[in-house]
């Protein structure tokens, strides 16, 4: 993933930071509990596309 795009993303429902996890390939906002996928290299910033984060995963 290209740390100039890390950079300026945000969540597109709080603008708020994300947190990029490479090894489950996803970008996690903190705040929404929401994790957006990554495919083919190109985040997929999407409410409709991302998974929520339970209470039992550590982000």
């Amino acid at each position: 993933m290209d740390r100039k795009l890390l950079d300026i993303l945000v969540c597109p429902l709080c603008k708020g930071p994300l947190v990029y996890k490479k090894a489950a390939e996803e970008l996690i906002c903190k705040p929404d509990r929401l994790a957006y996928p990554i495919r083919d290299e190109i985040p997929v910033m999407l409410e409709e596309e991302a998974r929520h984060v339970g209470a039992e995963e550590e982000i």
